[in-house]
């Protein structure tokens, strides 16, 4: 059985997700091809060896729509012999790609794959996919008669549910645009046409008190009187911001890596989904990480770096509390409130953020994890080599 390592992880700057933003301007599909092209030329590789490309793309219409991933593998020059495909697991669609390219070359149908994503919030904002159409259906509303809630609201059942306070958000939100701030992301950030190689999410003079004059985000009378324990704490603040943005992993077996010469940065060493409630459906990542920590046999001081995506700063602070992180180790660069969440190219975001915060550090094993839409959350493990 064949060990599925990663040669090479690189990603766009993140772009504020709003007209005007840095990489508003381009069409996603170009976004990711650029992405694509740039992984392939910096490492020197036949284009024509890979045996697929899958992509992650969570709004998987108008721009984005019609398998985006193929698409942007044909407009980076790709032989035509190359296939694409896109998958959709909400926010952790990329992940998801960089588990189904390893999984493959672990089985021996892969070779070379690439695990991408992208998302353009400029142009294909929240909810944009639905077109105004219901996506749940007779069944599911049946199931969930008192109606399913937005992502915001989740975030506020959860830190009522642990009881963290505004501060505590806010603390941590800042936390995350220093660290940001500090940290070097030259390895890992490729060019995309005449943007700055900065991540324009990133706001370094952020406080904790600056922060705290934000007003809530999500309240209104209706889910007040329907959830009295929300006590209102979740702002834009502590939120991860709207974000345009695309990242790619280079997968290989580990002897295909040597047949060409190039040498494997970490290599895949467990995997593990799972569903959640879909009501408080940000908290998927405990129970995948329990999940996949059994599975591996591994106990979470076994880990150097953890990479939890911060969709809302309450989601990697109810997970440090089940797990007991060493809180020094979760988000050392920063997270998704300072570095953006372009959902479905959060994933691969993460994956290549890990990679190279374990080589700044000389630490050996990451575990990366990530909340989804409709309650459900991914788990990988990744060695350093």
């Amino acid at each position: 059985m064949s060990q599925a390592v990663i040669v090479d992880v690189v990603r766009s700057a993140s772009g504020r997700g709003k007209p005007g933003g840095q990489l508003s301007g381009l069409h996603p599909v170009d976004l990711l091809a650029t992405v694509l092209y740039s992984l392939v030329k910096r490492n020197d590789l036949d284009p024509g060896m890979v045996d697929d490309v899958i992509g992650g793309c969570l709004s998987q219409v108008g721009q984005q729509s019609v398998n985006i991933t193929r698409n942007a593998v044909l407009a980076a020059g790709f032989p035509e012999s190359v296939p694409g495909t896109t998958v959709d697991r909400q926010c952790g669609s990329s992940q998801q790609a960089a588990a189904f390219a390893a999984q493959g070359v672990i089985a021996g149908a892969y070779d070379i794959v690439i695990a991408c994503g992208v998302e353009q919030m400029s142009r294909n904002p929240i909810n944009f996919a639905t077109l105004g159409e219901d996506p749940w259906g007779p069944m599911v509303h049946a199931r969930y008669p008192d109606g399913l809630v937005g992502q915001g609201i989740s975030a506020e059942l959860i830190a009522a549910r642990w009881d963290l306070s505004r501060e505590q958000l806010d603390e941590f939100s800042a936390r995350s645009h220093r660290l940001a701030a500090a940290a070097d992301f030259s390895r890992e950030i490729v060019p995309v046409g005449d943007t700055p190689l900065v991540d324009e999410t990133v706001r370094p003079s952020t406080t904790a008190e600056g922060l705290g004059g934000l007003k809530p985000a999500f309240f209104d009378e209706a889910t007040a009187a329907r959830f009295p324990e929300i006590q209102w704490r979740v702002t834009p603040g502590n939120s991860s911001p709207l974000t345009d943005g695309a990242s790619a992993a280079l997968i290989m077996s580990e002897e295909r890596a040597a047949s060409l010469g190039l040498t494997p940065r970490a290599r895949f060493r467990h995997f593990a989904v799972t569903g959640s409630d879909p009501i408080e459906m940000l908290t998927g990542v405990m129970p995948v990480t329990r999940r996949i920590l059994e599975r591996s046999g591994m106990a979470i001081d076994d880990f150097d770096s953890f990479e939890v995506n911060e969709a809302f700063a309450c989601v990697p602070l109810a997970w440090r509390y089940e797990t007991g992180a060493d809180p020094a180790r979760v988000n050392q660069r920063g997270g998704a409130i300072a570095l953006g969440h372009p959902l479905g190219a959060s994933g691969t975001r993460l994956l290549t953020t890990l990679v190279n915060t374990l080589e700044q550090t000389g630490g050996r094993f990451g575990l990366q994890t990530m909340c989804e839409g409709a309650g459900m959350a991914n788990a990988t493990i990744i060695e350093r080599i």
